[in-house]
């Protein structure tokens, strides 16, 4: 039976502040990616978000970020290939030690905000996040954008991959996302994302806003959990493909 990962960014709540519904969500994706206090979550957070993903089963995996917690982690920044090093060998390193010291195995590292999407073109910002997870632990697998640097890198680098396409996010012909600085970047009808994901899957490919197919490769697919309507559009997007023979895990 054909079937496909869904993940989720957690742990994106601060103190008093609270975003997303966390644990509703765990219920409907098969791994998450929780924030590591660099564009959100503390260290209250990032221990209850690890434990009640143990609880419920999902694979766990590290969200290391820009250190931008005013701006979210979606602000570019000109960090030299030796400082993105030891911010992502810090963030991943803190979410390992949280899950061994509750009995659970770090799975993944993936990328957040504008540090992911400079990743996915600069090959040096690329190199440097996969020697630091590589530093860390070579079994883990690195998620990136398809057909990405972050994906060649990881692979230069010995380290399993796994592409990374967006249920609610709009593509350019290039194969990168478009800016959320545009207003066509986000797809907010949950069936025109189940008909993306699904296309995605099935066909290797995905229209650009140009209209242009674009090929792509699906190994999960990520739904944003910082979405307010985010659990509604997991579950549309679980049952579509559950419906067609594909299972989540």
């Amino acid at each position: 039976m054909q079937s496909i990962d869904l993940n989720a960014d957690m742990g994106e709540s601060f103190g008093a502040w609270q975003m997303g519904r966390d644990a509703e969500l765990m219920d409907l994706v098969s791994s998450i990616n929780v924030a590591c206090g660099f564009h959100a979550g503390d260290a209250t957070v990032l221990r209850q978000t690890v434990e009640t993903a143990i609880g419920k089963g999902v694979k766990i995996g590290a969200h290391p970020s820009f250190p931008d917690l005013q701006g979210f982690g979606r602000r570019e920044m000109k960090l030299s290939p030796a400082e993105i090093f030891d911010i992502v060998l810090f963030q991943v390193a803190t979410v390992k030690g949280i899950c061994e010291a509750f009995g659970a195995r770090l799975n993944h590292v993936k990328p957040h905000g504008a540090l992911y999407n400079q990743a996915a073109k600069d090959r040096e910002i690329a190199r440097a996040i996969a020697e630091a997870v590589k530093k860390i632990d070579g079994n883990l697998v690195l998620y990136g954008l398809s057909g990405s640097f972050l994906i060649a890198e990881a692979e230069s680098a010995g380290l399993r991959t796994a592409s990374e396409v967006f249920a609610d996010r709009t593509y350019q012909t290039d194969g990168s996302l478009t800016p959320r600085t545009r207003p066509d970047a986000l797809i907010t009808d949950a069936d025109a994302a189940i008909r993306q994901v699904i296309g995605m899957i099935t066909n290797s490919t995905v229209r650009s806003v140009e209209g242009v197919p674009v090929p792509i490769c699906a190994e999960t697919v990520c739904i944003h959990g910082d979405s307010p309507h985010a659990v509604e559009f997991a579950t549309k997007i679980r049952n579509a493909l559950i419906a067609i023979g594909i299972a989540v895990r």
